[in-house]
């Protein structure tokens, strides 16, 4: 008899947990969503599995998952070792013809191959690509201004087009594609680097996904950072732009990309803490939700009505 009761009270939370995923599951089931994999679940053993634990989760769940990857670090790591100096402008790392070879290696072969493998512990999902394979991503070069002035940065590349045919054949198949954020050039048969940041979010827009998400190292945006730790559960475009100016260059290019992505139809864009093993499940299978939200302005409008 205790043995049975025992049971219960083991099952019985399991199954409201379950349960509570349900009109989540439903609200979810066939949209595409779009994960940008960075910051330290990257380099942590632990968050990376379950990162993948959780895209392949999201798999079985019946929704699509896209990955779209960076590699600051590792690139550094390579940059390093080659004795290639990095430097930033504006925020973006310099990188010439050689740093460009380094960083196509390190996103293409040393990235993308650890991800797809983690994936394909689960069974024979990820499909790696680069932004480069079926003219996915199409750059041109990228001159930023620095005090009112273009300056040139070498092979850092300005999205131009999206081609979205090999990631929706993926699909289709069943398939969750890994995408390197590597862009052919729309000019000069070069390659460009591109931010991870603002691939996934033009790759989010031109898929129609239903959610981006973009995996930090912070909790979320705070609302009055560095004199509060409060942070801003969901936010309308509108507001967030009002914000941007005064966000930290890390932040700056996430947001932005969560931005173009609500205002180009995606229905929600979140920043969520990539520090939190399965962050990605509480984030689209709770009520409660981790990081911040934003939504489009007539979502918030009518939220508040």
């Amino acid at each position: 008899m205790s043995n049975g009761t025992t049971r219960k009270h083991t099952a019985l939370p399991k199954a409201k947990i379950l349960i509570e995923a349900l009109p989540w599951l439903t609200r979810h089931h066939g949209k595409i969503v779009v994960i940008k994999f960075g910051g330290n679940a990257m380099v942590d053993e632990e968050l990376k599995a379950a990162f993948a634990q959780d895209v392949v989760f999201l798999r079985h769940a019946g929704l699509r998952p896209v990955v779209v990857h960076g590699g600051g670090p590792q690139i550094s790591a390579a940059l390093d070792r080659h004795g290639i100096p990095t430097e930033f402008k504006a925020g973006l790392r310099v990188t010439t013809e050689d740093a460009m070879d380094v960083v196509r290696m390190v996103l293409a072969g040393q990235v993308q191959r650890e991800l797809v493998g983690l994936l394909n512990q689960h069974g024979p999902f990820a499909v790696g690509i680069t932004g480069e394979d079926a003219h996915t991503i199409t750059a041109t070069r990228h001159r930023p201004r620095i005090d009112g002035r273009r300056v040139d940065i070498g092979r850092v590349g300005e999205i131009t087009e999206i081609d979205t045919g090999a990631i929706e054949a993926l699909l289709a198949d069943g398939r969750i594609p890994v995408v390197s954020s590597i862009a052919r050039s729309q000019d000069d048969g070069h390659v460009y680097n591109v931010n991870a940041d603002t691939a996934a979010a033009a790759l989010a827009a031109a898929l129609g996904a239903e959610t981006l998400m973009v995996l930090t190292d912070v909790e979320g945006l705070y609302e009055d950072w560095p004199n509060s730790d409060e942070v801003i559960s969901r936010l309308s475009a509108s507001q967030l732009e009002k914000l941007l100016p005064e966000l930290s260059s890390g932040m700056a290019p996430k947001m932005e990309g969560c931005l173009f992505a609500v205002r180009n139809g995606v229905t929600t864009a979140r920043v969520i803490d990539g520090r939190v093993q399965h962050s990605i499940l509480l984030e689209i299978f709770t009520d409660e939700g981790i990081g911040t939200m934003v939504v489009p302005d007539e979502f918030a409008q009518g939220a508040s009505a």
